[in-house]
């Protein structure tokens, strides 16, 4: 049943009456009489008795849809065991709202029961299994020829692919699909954004031709939403592509799950139980034998494990060929540049950035500068003491709209035009972080007559022409320049390295690579500089384009010291007396160590629970255990329970 109760998250007995007998099929969504209410939930399946001598009757199948798949039930069962979670909550997730209009219309071609098999598109006759595709851009990577001819062949081939500087990973995902349909089977590919969305589209369309995938988003509206499932589920469709709406889509006969940049934060479900759109894939991969495919230009330590416990192969190029592919990078902080320029250490552009900006502007070459923060100045100080300025009311950061505009609070909005520091009592206010605004204003004045454009929150820029300009982007905005970039400014890295988080050198890793991958290669002119010292383990990497080697590294610290993906981690978050009153009824294991507490938001905190990665399914059922005992007395103050959270303090 569709109710959030974790002591109902079971299946239930009902009598179906006669009349919906041939519409009452496994998968379909119904109406039930449950403590007086009339509630939905989902027809699990069939029997000719029950252990239970009173039941009640069915009250209404809402469409004789099945929309529910045998496969997607078991995946979604498993991914609530594994997060502590309720199936219903997963089904919310895994099905989209019915769009009655648009179930209307795709049902009345092709209902489920008479779709064709997966692998033929409508009207074509069936696909050679072994059909050879061109390997193209895979063969720059040794194993990448092979894991084409595993996926030809049906095989489960599971794979860490990290990606050259330049490489058009949208084209390498086309492929791989291509080569899984050749063997007569469906695929699933699961992107961070709608940017990254548009690219893999564009490219499958070059690769499959029109009308053999679909688009899973929830951007896409409910309809148009509702009318793609609808089109995998009757097989009308093999290939379902996708933001982490897609990551339960019901393709048949499937073949290969993948996803791109896994290390994005926008992969990880906001809503209960918070699945991760990567481990769903993988769970999904095993249970159903699929080939997987986990592919970035960085590599996060989830995927390194994948790596060195022998779950999958990596697929990188040789180090020549990374070298040939790869802009010439350098930092601002080590010592031959501190010794040319002493304020490089502290100054926000140092005289190597500006002169490579300036030197490929001169070569008609773009320019990209990433920085990590958007606005104007989001952050402002007292100008005489340094100390923060915060909003009188309460207390959150003071910014600036606009070079001429009043400071006034990021959190509640207010305008602090009488702004007096309470330390000194100063008036004046200097920036303490520059955002991409202002930097796109500086760098106007420093480069004039060179077209300056921002892509950020406010407009996302897909692409920009090759002649000389100034792009100034924020970390996932950057656009793709025709024929690359010819420089690359890696701004405020500081803003990144220095978070209060786990996977802050990871993430900074990440992001820049991201953004260097998008310049020329060296002997094509295109330079990378970034502001930090280059003895930092993350812009060590980043300078060997050897994202591989970090998160090797990464992953030896984890283990050392505890922390996921090395081991397991859930956290419970709420009122003190809710969080004691869930731990107190959790049967945990013996050697689950219990954590905290830490503060955590609007006055709650949070425990942490750790365990061995082989105790984990026990952790998550003693959690969802203990969350089922207090729903049953109606506890009143809610706990929520995340395992593996991305941000655990």
């Amino acid at each position: 049943m569709d109710v959030p109760l974790p002591h109902l998250d079971r299946p239930f007995d009902y009598l179906v009456p006669e009349a919906l007998d041939a519409d009452a099929r496994p998968g379909v969504r119904v109406k039930v009489r449950f403590a007086g209410q009339l509630v939905d939930g989902w027809l699990l399946g069939r029997a000719e008795s029950s252990e239970h001598p009173k039941l009640a009757y069915l009250e209404k199948v809402v469409s004789p849809v099945p929309v529910l798949s045998p496969d997607v039930a078991r995946l979604a069962r498993a991914v609530a065991d594994r997060y502590a979670g309720s199936l219903a909550d997963v089904l919310r997730l895994a099905v989209p709202p019915r769009h009655a209009r648009a179930e209307k219309a795709v049902t009345a071609a092709d209902a489920p029961t008479t779709a064709a098999p997966a692998g033929v598109p409508p009207g074509t006759a069936d696909v050679d299994a072994r059909a050879e595709v061109d390997p193209r851009g895979w063969r720059d990577y040794p194993a990448g020829p092979a894991l084409l001819r595993a996926l030809t062949e049906g095989k489960p081939a599971r794979a860490v692919w990290s990606a050259l500087p330049g490489e058009d990973w949208a084209d390498r995902y086309a492929d791989a699909v291509a080569a899984t349909v050749a063997g007569g089977r469906g695929a699933v590919v699961v992107v961070a954004d709608a940017r990254d969305l548009d690219r893999l589209d564009a490219a499958l369309t070059a690769v499959l031709g029109a009308g053999r995938h679909v688009r899973l988003t929830a951007a896409d509206g409910p309809a148009r939403r509702y009318r793609s499932f609808l089109t995998a589920l009757t097989g009308d469709a093999e290939v379902v592509i996708g933001t982490r709406a897609a990551m339960f889509a019901p393709v048949r006969r499937l073949g290969l799950v993948a996803i791109w940049d896994d290390g994005d934060d926008l992969h990880a479900e906001p809503r209960a139980p918070y699945p991760h759109a990567r481990d769903v894939l993988l769970t999904r991969a095993q249970l159903g034998d699929t080939a997987a495919v986990v592919g970035g230009y960085a590599r996060t330590a989830e995927a390194q494990l994948l790596v060195e416990t022998g779950w999958a192969r990596e697929v990188v190029a040789d180090r020549a060929v990374v070298r040939a592919r790869t802009p010439a990078m350098a930092p601002t902080g080590d010592d031959p540049q501190l010794a040319r320029d002493p304020g490089a250490a502290s100054a926000r552009l140092p005289s190597l950035a500006w002169t490579t900006a300036r030197d490929a502007l001169r070569a008609d070459l773009p320019v990209l500068v990433q920085v990590p923060r958007r606005g104007y100045v989001p952050s402002v100080a007292c100008a005489d003491c340094r100390a923060p300025a915060r909003c009188p009311h309460c207390a959150g950061p003071l910014a600036l709209p606009s070079a001429q505009g009043t400071p006034a609070c990021r959190w509640c909005g207010r305008v602090a035009a009488a702004y007096a520091c309470p330390e000194c009592g100063g008036r004046r206010l200097r920036a303490s972080v520059t955002g991409a605004r202002r930097t796109a204003e500086e760098l106007g004045r420093a480069f004039p007559g060179v077209p300056v454009r921002t892509s950020g929150r406010e407009e996302v820029l897909a692409a920009v022409p090759g002649g000389a300009g100034l792009v100034i982007a924020t970390p996932g905005a950057e656009p793709v320049a025709d024929g690359g970039y010819g420089a690359v400014l890696l701004l405020d890295s500081w803003a990144l390295l220095t978070r209060a988080d786990l996977r802050a050198g990871e993430e900074a890793l990440r992001r820049w690579t991201a953004a260097a991958a998008l310049a020329r290669p060296g002997a094509a002119g295109g330079r990378v500089v970034v502001v930090a010292d280059g003895a930092l383990a993350p812009v060590q990497a980043l300078l060997r384009w050897d994202s591989a080697w970090f998160a090797a590294r990464e992953l030896v610290e984890r283990r050392e010291l505890g922390f996921p993906p090395a081991v397991r981690m859930a956290s419970v978050t709420g009122a003190a007396e809710a969080v004691a009153d869930l731990l107190a009824g959790a049967r945990l294991p013996g050697d689950a160590e219990v954590l905290g507490p830490v503060p955590a938001d609007e006055g709650r905190e949070r425990m942490l629970v750790r365990v061995p990665r082989s105790r984990a399914a026990a952790m998550a059922e003693a959690l969802h255990a203990a969350a089922g005992q207090r729903s049953a007395r109606k506890a009143a103050e809610p706990v929520r329970l995340q395992v593996d959270p991305l941000i655990l303090f």
